[in-house]
């Protein structure tokens, strides 16, 4: 009788609950439908380019994935924008050139020349960053890199602050004359501060001990990841007040910070359903992972990545914006 009355209790405190009932059913089902999106996608096809080839070539490649070129310089134009994947050239010897920041894209665009030129088999494959044989580590490893930071950041930012708050900490402060923006600064202030050093030694621990590819400055991956360590912190602080427990806290990673896996670049956009692929532009790890792979991938400087920082700088402004709103639930200042 008392482990039915125990059972019985369990039952109805976790119907009380509808959060939990909920994302018990729902995040699942969430993850699940992400993941046929992506991967149940039709397959890459890698644009190509052509320098003056002749017409026997041009008609073996399709043209809505193949451009033509004059001289192999506006091919390597087009190939450092990111316009085209690779480019084949035909002059004595057979050479075909990738991008090489990706080594599945790396793999289809040389698949697809040898499929449709048999004569390439033993063409010279150079790459225009990176390596022709990357690893899958130095490809994911800039992504990873921000995905941690971030993962990390967020949850122990949220569960700190619930924490500040169910303890009654934040209510004794709230009832004093500091301002809710003043609040909601100290923490981002105070928390940042250990986001720098937990960034720093992530950052010198992948490159100088994992060994982790990194053509660009040292700085500038430490900048990046530091501005994604500060987006991830104000967004934990902002969920956390919508958060009665940890419990709570926690179930918001399957809906916010998993879902942004699919889109941080692990992935071709090019491949996943349009659908769901225009949520890549609000997810901060988009713009992350792509100013990552900029500078320790293919070695650019500040002015490529500056856009991709702006907006993890916006998302962060936004989310402190929306917090000290929130604020207003617990006490009007």
């Amino acid at each position: 009788m008392r482990i039915r009355a125990l059972v019985i209790r369990i039952l109805q405190q976790v119907y009380r609950d509808k959060r939990t009932v909920a994302m018990m059913i729902l995040a699942p089902i969430f993850i699940l439908t992400m993941v046929h999106l992506v991967f149940n996608s039709d397959s890459y096809e890698p644009e190509i380019g052509l320098i003056d080839a002749p017409s026997k070539l041009q008609e073996a490649l399709p043209d809505n994935a193949t451009s033509i070129y004059k001289t192999e310089a506006a091919a390597k134009k087009d190939l450092a924008a990111g316009k085209i994947d690779g480019y084949l050239k035909v002059d004595s010897t057979i050479h075909i050139m990738v991008e090489g920041s990706d080594p599945s894209v790396s793999k289809a665009v040389v698949e697809t020349l040898r499929t449709a030129f048999p004569s390439t088999d033993a063409a010279k494959v150079d790459a225009l960053y990176g390596e022709t044989d990357m690893s899958q580590f130095d490809s994911f490893g800039p992504i990873l890199l921000g995905f941690f930071a971030f993962f990390f950041v967020f949850l122990v930012a949220g569960v700190s602050f619930l924490r500040e708050r169910t303890s009654g900490t934040l209510e004794r402060l709230l009832s004093s004359p500091v301002r809710r923006w003043e609040l909601v600064l100290s923490y981002v202030i105070g928390f940042g501060l250990f986001t720098m050093i937990q960034s720093a030694i992530i950052v010198f621990y992948a490159v100088y001990i994992l060994g982790m590819m990194n053509e660009g400055s040292i700085l500038l991956v430490l900048l990046t990841t530091l501005i994604l360590s500060l987006t991830a912190l104000t967004l934990g602080i902002l969920l956390s007040t919508f958060a009665k427990n940890e419990l709570q806290m926690i179930q918001f990673i399957p809906i916010i910070v998993v879902p942004q896996v699919f889109f941080s670049g692990l992935f071709p956009l090019e491949t996943i359903s349009r659908s769901i692929s225009w949520i890549s532009t609000i997810t901060p790890l988009y713009y992350a992972g792509h100013a990552l792979k900029d500078v320790m991938i293919r070695g650019k400087g500040l002015g490529n990545i500056a856009e991709p920082l702006l907006i993890l700088l916006c998302f962060s402004l936004l989310f402190i914006f929306i917090n000290i709103a929130a604020l207003k639930r617990y006490r009007k200042i």
